[in-house]
């Protein structure tokens, strides 16, 4: 069942999206060569608890995970495209991370994600991380009240295909409201004027994510959790939960 919120909750899920935001924006800030993806699910964990959140990450164990998620944020490097775990690996100039981070305040959850090169940008990932947050802008202007899931997915997958990149057909977006993932789900490509209508109030999380090979091939690690592209070629994740109101669109996890 789709949950239409209320003025009131769109404000108490800001609260936990700007959460979300903080964190982001203090794992980005703490990653250089040398640091261990651990030390960044710490920073994240100590802007939670200074904000006096939880996590929706940590614990969570959907059907398909063969054990509870150990960390507060999903760290994926490289050819890694989501759901990476944080473990020892210190990062090297030059790497591609994609941080995803969730935050639940007052029950009212939160989630975004974003991606960045340690030191050294290599051109080709400069694009693909423009183009991938270029489609998550896209869906969220398609966001609007009357339009239709499908337009939504339509705007993410036009930019993507336009870029000759690969799009994972299984993973996309979803509701969030009390639970971090609610009904409907969102994907990333599908075709205009197709869907569930658009309400004020209905809140969704939009998360692109593009493979630079342009294959849609993906494997999963052996610890259940991490996407990896199928070819080896690197990976980005842009992620806001956004409202869709009378107004516009109004994206939730700016810091």
């Amino acid at each position: 069942m789709v949950e239409i919120k209320t003025d009131a909750s769109l404000d108490a899920m800001r609260v936990a999206g700007r959460v979300v935001g903080d964190a982001l924006a203090a794992a980005r800030a703490a990653a250089a060569p040398g640091v261990r993806l651990t030390d960044l699910d710490e920073v994240a964990r100590a802007v939670l608890r200074e904000a006096g959140a939880t996590s929706p990450f940590l614990g969570y164990r959907p059907s398909y995970a063969p054990t509870p998620f150990p960390a507060v944020i999903c760290a994926s490097v490289n050819d890694a495209i989501v759901h990476g775990i944080p473990d020892g690996y210190r990062l090297r100039d030059g790497d591609l991370v994609s941080i995803d981070c969730g935050a639940v305040v007052d029950g009212w959850a939160g989630d975004a994600a974003t991606s960045f090169t340690v030191g050294t940008e290599r051109p080709e990932d400069r694009r693909l991380m423009e183009t991938t947050q270029r489609a998550l802008e896209a869906g969220i202007a398609a966001a609007v009240v009357g339009a239709r899931m499908g337009d939504v997915s339509h705007a993410i997958g036009s930019v993507g295909r336009a870029a000759g990149y690969g799009i994972p057909e299984d993973f996309g977006g979803h509701g969030i409201g009390r639970a971090m993932h609610e009904e409907p789900e969102v994907p990333n490509d599908g075709r205009p004027g197709r869907g569930f209508v658009l309400r004020p109030g209905l809140v969704i999380a939009i998360e692109p994510m593009f493979l630079a090979g342009g294959s849609h091939h993906y494997l999963t690690d052996p610890d259940g959790w991490t996407l990896r592209t199928a070819d080896g070629s690197r990976a980005a994740h842009f992620e806001h939960t956004v409202a869709v109101t009378d107004e516009g669109p109004r994206i939730l996890t700016l810091p």
